[in-house]
């Protein structure tokens, strides 16, 4: 009889851990790492907001505000309104997210334009184009209906500023050039915050959710082709 290979019937050894080479820093590699982090974090802190909340405004006839900001940012674009040479004055925004069978205005570009009017915006200066209720891309679809609606209207307008709620400028300058140009110039105003200081924003969770999110969602458009 032959003998059992007594070697091949040996159970294998499961080895749970190994000894393997790796990389790290050095300590002046950690010193440098650490100073690279820390000029990353002052420089969001001191150019990340300034570069979100753009104004950039141009000689234009009209100006549009987002009726879904707050009533702090409405009296500015009141403001600049009597300020300006507009001569007319244009809101959109959708449909109210909350509360809407018990409001009187059913869209925020409606209650945009009656806090205008309450201000003291002439009635017939203000023009209301309502956005349609969508789930995503709203600042789009606003852009596209302002669009729609100077095309039935045939309005000789060639160029408009763009008043929006203080980090979101960037985005929406971004989508309603994308939208109306190049038959129509875009500028953009940005209406300061009222509940939070923009030359601190980080010191505020407000500040931190406002430019955090925002500038994820401009990385967004700039690279989503309407």
């Amino acid at each position: 009889m032959p003998r059992k290979n007594h070697q091949n019937s040996k159970i294998p050894k499961i080895r749970l851990l190994k000894r393997q080479q790796m990389w790290t820093l050095t300590a002046p590699g950690w010193v440098i790492a650490i100073a690279l982090m820390i000029s990353v974090m002052f420089f969001s802190t001191t150019h990340l907001y300034p570069f979100l909340a753009v104004t950039s405004p141009i000689k234009a006839d009209v100006l549009v505000v987002e009726g879904w900001v707050t009533d702090y940012a409405v009296e500015q674009a009141f403001t600049e309104f009597k300020s300006g040479s507009y001569r007319e004055i244009f809101t959109t925004g959708g449909p109210v997210e909350r509360g809407f069978y018990l409001a009187e205005y059913k869209t925020f570009a409606g209650i945009a334009a009656a806090t205008l009017k309450k201000l003291g915006v002439q009635p017939e200066k203000v023009t209301v184009v309502p956005t349609p209720d969508v789930i995503k891309d709203r600042t789009h679809a606003s852009a596209i209906a302002l669009r729609q609606w100077l095309a039935n209207s045939n309005l000789p307008i060639k160029s408009m500023n763009l008043l929006t709620s203080d980090a979101h400028t960037r985005r929406s300058w971004l989508i309603f050039q994308q939208v109306l140009a190049p038959k129509i110039k875009v500028g953009i105003i940005a209406a300061k915050p009222g509940n939070y200081n923009p030359n601190k924003w980080w010191v505020s969770s407000e500040g931190v959710r406002t430019v955090i999110s925002e500038i994820i969602a401009y990385i967004y458009a700039l690279f989503v082709n309407w």
